[in-house]
């Protein structure tokens, strides 16, 4: 019978070898395979696309933020130019000067932040009410002494003193009041320091005298003495730091304290006058003497700002 339906078979299919079985469960995988690798390079190719894009997008905005942000820049120093917008800095009213002198300025103590501040409310509660009355004005000054050598000082107007404080602006306390009757101020002289012929010293700027007692002249002795304090008038200039801002220029005005401390000294000779004194204040203009002719120790402080509370870097041994 085997035989018979083999000799029945057609003989391509007989001599066609049985194929394993292990063959025909390879073929599906290699064909999956395949399609796999199609799908991940055509994947490649869209991330690579999508890569391209993006570059291109990110460089797009870019330029533009660029371009957007040059022309808002020109634009503003077009207008700054003109004269449209001021320029906010923190000593805008210094421009004029150079990057050294508004390095020297930043020094002073006084400009700190919340030291003026401070320092006023310090010298208010200093004010006797019964004595000197209700605080005017408040004024930053430099005293200029004898010897032509510069002090930093706090100025009061009350309604009945003038009070002079040595304030150390960086302990915060008061070293010193010098109070003056206004009513017995009787002279106040405005204009520029002179000094003698054969002096080598000058000095820039306007100054303010003030007189208490025009019959009393100072003693030899206190000529030569640079610590001499019983003279019967004291010399203001301006502050340094007068050009930094408004306040500060309102606060350093020498124009307007001299116009003030005037009115304020009228009204004192007029609720209280001096028995045997002439009453009122004469103001005069012309130069304030200062009779000093080599002044090496005024020239050396001066120059180094000692009578300032400035900062003086790091001093170590």
């Amino acid at each position: 019978m085997s035989e018979a339906e083999g000799e029945g078979m057609p003989r391509e299919q007989q001599q066609q070898p049985s194929s394993p079985k292990g063959d025909t469960e390879d073929t599906p995988p290699a064909a999956g395979s395949e399609q796999r690798a199609e799908v991940t390079e055509e994947q490649a190719e869209v991330t690579e696309e999508r890569a391209e894009v993006t570059v291109e997008r990110a460089t797009e905005v870019t330029e533009e933020r660029v371009t957007k942000a040059t022309k808002e820049q020109s634009e503003v120093t077009e207008q700054r130019v003109a004269g449209d917008v001021e320029v906010p800095t923190q000593w805008a009213a210094v421009s004029e000067d150079t990057h050294l002198e508004q390095f020297k300025l930043r020094k002073f103590f006084v400009l700190r932040p919340g030291t003026l501040n401070q320092a006023m409310r310090d010298v208010e509660a200093l004010v006797d009410k019964d004595v000197d009355g209700s605080v005017l004005s408040m004024w930053l000054m430099t005293e200029v002494d004898h010897w032509n050598n510069e002090k930093e000082r706090l100025v009061l107007i009350t309604d009945n003193s003038l009070l002079i404080l040595k304030y150390d602006f960086v302990m915060f306390c008061c070293d010193h009041i010098h109070r003056i009757p206004l009513n017995f101020v009787d002279r106040i002289c405005h204009g520029y320091f002179s000094f003698p012929k054969y002096s080598l010293l000058k000095r820039e700027g306007e100054g303010l005298r003030i007189y208490w007692d025009r019959m009393r002249e100072p003693s030899l002795s206190s000529r030569w003495n640079p610590f001499a304090s019983d003279y019967p008038f004291i010399s203001f200039t301006h502050h340094p730091v007068k050009n930094v801002c408004e306040k500060f220029a309102a606060l350093c005005d020498i124009e307007k304290f001299r116009m003030q401390l005037t009115e304020a000294a009228q009204k004192a000779h007029v609720l209280k006058p001096v028995p045997g004194k002439a009453n009122g204040v004469m103001v005069l203009n012309h130069n304030i003497p200062v009779d000093v002719y080599v002044g090496v120790v005024s020239f050396l402080g001066n120059q180094n700002k000692l009578g300032y509370c400035m900062a003086r870097g790091n001093v170590g041994f």
